[in-house]
């Protein structure tokens, strides 16, 4: 399966007016509030094959807040499955994306690539979830890639591979964990690094921050992550 959807915002009248609101199955778009947008499972997956192009477009000055209903499933199939997320975000423009976590299924291959080009003006929140198999279950495989640009110069670039034995042995990439996260926060500027329980609040040359946690279940994992955003977000000069 080949779907693609399409987010795009534009400014009238001081006002956030969504444009474009285009969706494909499994990829169905919602729109929940004025400025908010929920993506609602209406297939099965991604499974083995499927390629899955999610495309964001902030014009400047625009808010977009963009979760989802409940959590992804990806299954095994014939081959890998491949999920893209571009956005593009504008001067003054502000992004949420904070969808529910991933579930990665004993035999799966995956690959997630996300590509964030953003202005220097522009305040982005990225939350990514990752949960390693169903209950009782290993984790498949799934190769993760973020790239983040303000105006054409590198904030983010950052892999991660897990279900494989030269990842799953080693206790330096997630040990027995079997929930990671990450959130990048665009517009905090903070100077030293912040370390909690599980969780690590690192600042980045951009301005911006990472906030990177491990947990043994999702509730654990959002509560660090939930944390460790309230910890950068205190120190943002930013109204």
């Amino acid at each position: 399966m080949r779907a693609a959807a399409v987010v795009r915002t534009v400014l009238e009248h001081g006002r956030t007016i969504f444009a474009e609101l285009r969706s494909a199955p499994p990829l169905t778009l919602r729109q929940t509030g004025p400025h908010t947008v929920h993506l609602v499972s209406t297939a099965a997956g991604p499974l083995g094959g499927d390629v899955l192009d999610l495309a964001l477009d902030l014009a400047p000055g625009t808010t977009l807040e963009l979760a989802s209903i409940g959590s992804s499933l990806v299954l095994p199939g014939p081959g890998e499955s491949l999920s893209r997320v571009t956005a593009r975000v504008g001067a003054e423009a502000s992004l949420t994306y904070t969808p529910e976590p991933v579930v990665l299924a004993s035999g799966a291959v995956h690959r997630s690539l996300v590509r964030l080009e953003q202005s220097p003006a522009a305040r982005v929140l990225w939350r990514e979830e990752l949960v390693l198999g169903r209950h009782g279950e290993p984790a498949g495989r799934c190769r993760t890639r973020f790239d983040a640009t303000v105006a054409g110069r590198p904030l983010l670039r950052q892999d991660l591979l897990v279900g494989d034995p030269s990842t799953t042995a080693s206790p330096a990439v997630y040990g027995t964990s079997r929930c990671l996260g990450t959130t990048l926060i665009t517009s905090c500027d903070g100077e030293e690094a912040v370390v909690g329980d599980g969780v690590a609040v690192l600042p980045l040359a951009g301005p911006g921050t990472l906030v990177s946690a491990l947990a043994d279940d999702t509730v654990t994992l959002r509560r660090r992550l939930l944390w460790g955003e309230a910890v950068a977000q205190a120190r943002d000069p930013a109204p």
